[in-house]
């Protein structure tokens, strides 16, 4: 499947009603950019460390796990990422190779835009470049918290902040209260902890009304006070 697909009742230029946002679907499709959908199953790999780098992805539904791994063969998580992002735009910088793992954590429906193709819109359209390169700095802003977390806070605060990021707390665009339900050791891999620690909060959280289950993982924003407690 390629080709623009159809803006939709977006509106034009990726530009959305709320002055400075972006609407990267919207970018995509008023720009005319062709690409590939492919669709990805949980726990799939989208693209492994070391792989060519030819190519930048747009996660449009699901979820991404970025990991990479040192020499040693420890993993660690930098990054993840939900509906709206982009990845794997390494490529525009040039980078022949990818710096890391990209995998679903949940079904994922991925937009994959050829590096040339991307390249020749961001040089044609200079105020969606701007836009792009507005949006890219904010990811960029949002990886190196995912990586202060990672670092410094407690075990409950990044499963904390794993679930509202998840969640698409604090976006303007399509938040959603209501996340697919991951198994906990998927949670664990996301964080850097053990399932049964995973679990131990899980229930915490669950007993203090920060979250439910029902038909999905509920996320209350509530939740947001164990990010903020010191």
């Amino acid at each position: 499947m390629e080709g623009a697909m159809s803006p939709s009742n977006k509106k034009p230029n990726g530009i959305s009603e709320k002055k400075g946002a972006f609407n990267a679907q919207a970018f995509l499709d008023s720009a005319g950019v062709a690409r590939k959908v492919k669709k990805f199953k949980r726990a799939e790999v989208i693209y492994s460390q070391g792989d060519p780098a030819n190519n930048v992805m747009y996660l449009q539904e699901g979820g991404v796990k970025l990991t990479v791994v040192n020499e040693t063969g420890k993993e660690a998580v930098v990054a993840i990422l939900g509906p709206g992002d982009f990845f794997g735009e390494g490529c525009l910088a040039g980078q022949p190779v990818r710096m890391g793992t990209a995998s679903a954590i949940t079904p994922s429906t991925v937009l994959v835009i050829q590096k040339s193709e991307m390249f020749k819109v961001l040089h044609e359209q200079h105020a969606l470049s701007d836009r792009f390169i507005s949006f890219m700095l904010a990811r960029n802003i949002r990886i190196e918290e995912d990586l202060v977390d990672q670092l410094f806070n407690s075990s409950e605060k990044r499963l904390a902040r794993t679930l509202l990021l998840l969640a698409r707390y604090g976006k303007e665009d399509k938040p959603h209260a209501v996340i697919p339900n991951l198994s906990q050791e998927t949670l664990g891999e996301m964080i850097g902890t053990t399932r049964s620690r995973v679990n131990f909060f899980m229930n915490k959280f669950r007993k203090l009304g920060f979250i439910k289950y029902n038909g999905g993982l509920q996320i209350n924003t509530s939740l947001l006070s164990v990010v903020l407690h010191e």
